[in-house]
């Protein structure tokens, strides 16, 4: 059986990004999944039924740990002598494509999840963006996750090779038996809105992810100032991207905002709302909204990569059309007209709900995601 080695910069990637891959290509390959180790590594292979490497990756930008990891991998992949390498975060894949160039792979795959260097400015950005253009340049193939990705690469001149995106995008799908009301049901695990501070006469807005500026929340919490209705984070606040100070206290103590804080399980907070709202500034193809739409739930996403493929504007949701730069007046107003008509025209909402899971079916079903990477693997087996 000819080896696949998988390979992510932290364990915690491996463990989230494609739960349940690794075991169904364990089928038709010997897997082996490599990352550092942050305490989820043996955990994943366990679950996933593979053999798991740690090498010390790290995110930051480290010449010397770099090196050092760089020269891990090489001696990895000359002793392991793996058919395809497969990598899918930023750091982890420069540095993994680099040693796997080096050492001979034949077939060296990089899924580009998302492009870190839009968010950034001045040298920072000119160095991811080199990154990702030396990355594309070690791979054999390279394999955006979503059109607007695709459409990235080529205008910033990043790679000329190739590109095609896998079935409809996403890197791994979604469990449309487990994202379920019934399945929720079923398991015992709903939280009612009354244990939650929430009225049955509140229309309920969920969002789901980091809470920092870069995810649209400044803007959130100042449309939820001028709204009568009720919003429930499930997430974190990070210091890395802080909110405006006045803001994270509005969205700290408002009775109008409710707070979860991380949750591993978000099913039974998607099945309270009524609808997701996610005005984020960058994502490379984000889970969240698909998984609120499992739920049935409609979602206000802002027209960036990955939301606008999964969100058609009138359908299952609202696309906001605005400038794309943070702390845009354009974009402030667009997100709170957005949210108003949502509390306005009920019956277009609840339309759209109905649809919601449908068109989650539909294109991102798990298995058929997973179908679709075994037989690009395959096709790289018939080329050569």
């Amino acid at each position: 059986m000819q080896k696949l080695l998988r390979l992510t910069t932290i364990d915690l990637s491996l463990d989230k990004l494609v739960p349940g891959q690794l075991k169904f290509m364990s089928q038709y390959y010997e897997i082996l999944g490599v990352a550092a180790d942050t305490g989820l590594l043996q955990e994943v292979g366990k679950r996933e039924g593979i053999r798991v490497i740690d090498i010390p990756m790290h995110r930051e930008i480290s010449l010397v740990s770099d090196i050092k990891c760089l020269w891990k991998l090489y001696n990895l992949f000359r002793k392991e002598r793996p058919y395809i390498l497969h990598c899918n975060t930023p750091k982890g894949s420069l540095l993994g494509l680099l040693a796997g160039k080096w050492a001979g792979v034949h077939h060296r795959v990089y899924t580009v999840t998302g492009l870190r260097y839009q968010g950034s400015k001045g040298f920072f950005r000119w160095v991811l963006k080199l990154m990702e253009t030396v990355s594309c340049y070690c791979a054999t193939k390279v394999i955006p996750e979503g059109q607007g990705v695709l459409q990235t690469l080529q205008s910033d001149h990043i790679t000329r090779k190739p590109l095609r995106v896998l079935h409809h995008g996403n890197i791994n799908g979604i469990d449309i038996r487990y994202y379920s009301r019934q399945r929720v049901q079923q398991e015992g695990c709903s939280i009612s809105g009354e244990a939650l501070g929430l009225l049955e006469s509140d229309f309920v807005f969920v969002f789901v992810g980091r809470i920092v500026k870069d995810k649209g929340m400044n803007e959130l919490a100042n449309a939820m100032q001028e709204l009568n209705c009720k919003l429930l984070l499930v997430g974190s606040f990070d210091d890395d991207d802080p909110l405006n100070e006045n803001c994270r206290v509005f969205l700290q103590t408002s009775p109008k905002v409710k707070c979860v804080g991380w949750q591993e399980d978000v099913r039974p907070y998607l099945a309270v709302a009524d609808a997701l709202v996610f005005p984020s500034y960058r994502e490379g193809f984000p889970n969240v909204p698909i998984q609120a739409g499992a739920m049935d739930l409609p979602c206000i996403v802002t027209d960036i990569n990955g939301c606008n493929e999964i969100i058609k504007d009138g359908i299952n949701g609202k696309i906001i059309n605005a400038p794309m730069n943070v702390g845009s007046v354009v974009m402030q107003n667009e997100l709170t007209n957005t949210m108003q008509w949502f509390l306005d025209n009920p019956a277009e909402v609840k339309q759209m709900s109905s649809k919601a899971r449908e068109m989650v079916a539909s294109r991102f079903e798990q298995r058929d995601v997973w179908e679709a990477t075994l037989q690009m693997y395959k096709n790289l087996q018939n080329k050569r």
